[in-house]
This record gives structure tokens, sequence and C-alpha cells, in this order.
């Protein structure tokens, strides 16, 4: 489960985020749309440890963090946060000197002190779920943008996190490939996975999202199950938003 009571992020003079709250509940999947300078992408960062809160509190895979938390508690607690909370970014950002079976047990192993014989299997068998079982000795560089994509999740996956969080997951895709996601996506959720999904598509968030954020001016302006924000919102500023969108 993911919570986050009255969360602001303030840099400088410029706030960021305001007040924000939100619970996703486990095995569900929160979609998050808005306009560009919204906040989404530093939500994603700040639940990730990435960015510092600077108001309220948030709490992932058991992890508390508190605005008001000395700096050297802070950062103990993010180290926990991401073993909990895994993290997809709109750049990959795999090794290139690496293999697909590199990528994914580089982290289990050197981070989670994971067996190698344990960390391979367990990499094989999660690459075989996304269609790359035979990709395994591959490199970066000799992959599509999909399949990299696929190789970053099934890295993230390989971490055990309680949560997964993406931005913009289907930038880089086109509509097949935005639909084989989002089915391989709600797999991992049957499977226990909790997500929460930075995205334009409001397609693909009709595919995978079971709650919608919308967000504006570094608010939460709205928050429903995905059908009634997406056809029916109750915000005129979503309303505005859905609208224009794709």
């Amino acid at each position: 489960m993911i919570r986050v009571e009255g969360l602001g992020k303030v840099a400088g003079e410029t706030r960021i985020l305001r007040g924000i709250s939100l619970t996703v509940e486990p095995r569900t999947v929160l979609g998050v749309i808005g306009p560009s300078g919204s906040g989404k992408t530093t939500l994603l960062r700040c639940v990730n440890g990435f960015e510092r809160i600077t108001e309220g509190t948030l709490e992932a895979g058991g992890v508390r963090l508190e605005a008001g938390l000395a700096e050297k508690e802070y950062q103990r607690r993010v180290k926990q946060l991401r073993r909990q909370v895994g993290m997809v970014f709109q750049h990959f950002y795999l090794f290139p000197h690496l293999s697909v079976l590199g990528n994914v047990t580089e982290a289990p192993v050197h981070v989670l002190k994971r067996p190698r014989a344990e960390a391979e299997a367990r990499a094989l068998e999660l690459l075989e779920t996304v269609g790359l079982g035979k990709s395994a000795r591959r490199y970066p560089e000799s992959l599509s943008g999909g399949e990299q994509q696929r190789v970053a999740i099934v890295r993230a996956l390989a971490m055990s996190p309680e949560a997964l969080l993406f931005d913009e997951p289907t930038s880089a895709l086109d509509p097949r490939r935005s639909n084989e996601l989002a089915a391989s996506l709600r797999g991992f959720v049957g499977q226990g996975q909790t997500m929460v999904i930075v995205t334009h598509s409001m397609k693909f968030l009709e595919a995978v999202a079971d709650r919608v954020l919308y967000m504006e001016a570094g608010e939460a302006v709205e928050i429903g199950e995905t059908a009634q924000v997406l056809n029916e919102p109750r915000d005129p500023r979503t309303r505005d938003f859905v609208q224009h969108a794709d």
C-alpha cells in the first residue's frame, strides 16, 4: 500500500506540490494524468525517495517518510524504501556493457545479496513472462525500444518490490505495443504488484488503471474510479483536460 498525506514539495521559492493526499491499495493501479508541469513526475520521485518531501508524510512498503526527519534518518529510510518501491523511468538507463540477464541480476546479486544462480533463475522466469526469454544473452543496443522497456520492467520486478512506479511507459510504443504492455502489467498486478503510472494516454489508462488521479499546478484536483474520472469528471479542470486529451 502507498499512503500520502498532506505531501508538499518546495524547491527554493517554487512550490511544486501542495497538500496531496491519496491511498493506493495493494494489487491496484493508480494512473496519474495532468498537463506538463503539473507535478506528476515529481510526485513519483517523492514516492521513491529521489526528491525529498518538504511537507507531510508518505508511507510505502512499510517505510514512512516525514518532512521533519533529520537528513541522516531520512536518507536511511530512503534506502529501505527503494528496496520496496521500484521505478521504471521514461529513459530506461540499461547498462550497455551488460547483457539483458546481467542487467536484470545486477541489483539482486549486489544489493539483495542473492546467490547468482537464484537471481538468474528468477530473471529468466520474469523474462519469459514478457516474451524475452530467448533474449537473455543479447545486449541493450540490439533491442528495440519496446524490448528495452520490458527489460527495464523486469529489472525492477527482480528486486521483488511491493510497488512499481512508471513515468510515461507508452511514450516510445505504438498502439499494439501499448496494448501488450497493458496486458503484461495487469498480469503482474494479478500476481500481487501495486503500481502508479504517469501517462498522457487515456486509452492506456482505460486498459490498465483501477483509479485515476488528475493533477494540475501541483495539486491533486480529482481522484476516483477510472471510468468516472475519464468519462464523467466532476471537476471542470479535469473535464477540460480529458476533453482535449488523446
